[in-house]
C-alpha cells in the first residue's frame, strides 16, 4: 500500500476529489491511503495561527516555518522512508518520470504552500519541491491532488488493465493515437478503415503513425527524447513534404 499524508490548511478541499471512480475504490481495496494533517493542530499558540508578515516588509503573507516543520517532523517519526514533496510554483515541474520515480516510496508527504510562500527555513525539511505548471494556483492544494492522481493511478492493481499504462501519453515521450468506439459513423465522420480491418500489424502501424503525427503537431519537442526507427524516421520525414 502507499499512503499519502498531506499537510494543508484546507483539508475540506479533499473530500469529494477522492470519493469518486479509481481512486475511491483503490482506498476501499487498500492499495492506497490519503491521510490529511490539517496545519494549524500543529501550532503551539492559542489562536493557531499559521502564517505571518515577511521581515523586510512586502505584500500577503508568508507561512511559518513552526508549524510546517512540527508537522514534516510529527509524520516522519512514524514513516522513517518518507518522501516529503513541496508544493510550490519555485519546484521542478512535475512529469510522468516523476511519477513512475515517486510510486517506488511507500510513504509520500505532500506540503501544500499558500500566499505569499513559506518560510524559507522550512524548505530545508523537505527532500524536493515540485511544480505541475508555470502558473500561479491559490496554494498547493489542487497541486498535490493532481501529484496524487498522477502516481496512484501506477500503483499496481489501481487501474483495471496494467497494460493500459503501456501506450499512454508521456509513458513513452510520445502522445497517444486517437481512439475510437461505436458507432463505426457518427455526423458523417467515419472511424478509420485500418481500425475495422483485424489486421493488428497494420493497426499497431497505424496507431504509431498517428502517434508520431500527433506529437509532431501538439509537442515537437517531446520527439528528441523519443527513440525512433528508421521507419519513424522516414514517416516523420514524409509529414514535412
Amino acid at each position: 500500500m502507499l499512503q499519502f499524508d498531506v499537510i494543508t490548511l484546507f483539508p475540506e478541499m479533499f473530500g469529494d476529489p477522492f470519493k469518486a471512480s479509481i481512486l475511491m475504490r483503490a482506498q476501499e481495496r487498500d492499495l492506497i491511503k490519503i491521510e490529511l494533517h490539517n496545519l494549524r493542530d500543529y501550532c503551539k499558540d492559542r489562536h493557531r495561527v499559521t502564517d505571518d508578515l515577511p521581515y523586510g516588509g512586502g505584500v500577503g503573507m508568508v507561512m511559518k516555518a513552526e508549524p510546517l516543520i512540527t508537522a514534516i517532523e510529527a509524520i516522519r517519526s512514524s514513516r522513517p522512508e518518507v518522501r516529503t514533496l513541496l508544493m510550490t510554483p519555485q519546484g521542478k515541474r512535475f512529469e510522468q518520470s516523476d511519477a513512475v520515480r515517486l510510486v517506488r516510496y511507500s510513504f509520500i508527504t505532500l506540503v501544500c504552500g499558500r500566499y505569499e510562500g513559506v518560510d524559507e527555513r522550512a524548505r530545508v525539511f523537505v527532500d524536493e519541491e515540485i511544480s505541475i505548471g508555470d502558473y500561479i494556483l491559490t496554494g498547493g492544494e489542487l497541486a498535490s491532488m493532481v501529484v496524487i492522481d498522477a502516481i496512484s493511478r501506477l500503483v499496481l492493481g489501481v487501474l483495471g488493465d496494467a497494460h493500459s499504462l503501456e501506450d499512454e501519453s508521456f509513458t513513452q515521450p510520445l502522445l497517444e493515437s486517437p481512439h475510437y468506439t461505436r458507432p463505426r459513423v457518427f455526423r458523417g465522420m467515419v472511424v478509420p478503415e485500418v481500425l475495422l480491418s483485424g489486421n493488428h500489424a497494420e493497426i499497431e502501424r497505424w496507431r504509431r503513425q498517428q502517434a508520431l503525427k500527433r506529437t509532431k503537431e501538439r509537442r515537437p519537442d517531446l520527439l528528441s527524447k523519443a527513440l525512433l526507427s528508421k521507419e519513424d524516421k522516414k514517416f516523420l520525414e514524409e509529414l514535412k513534404s
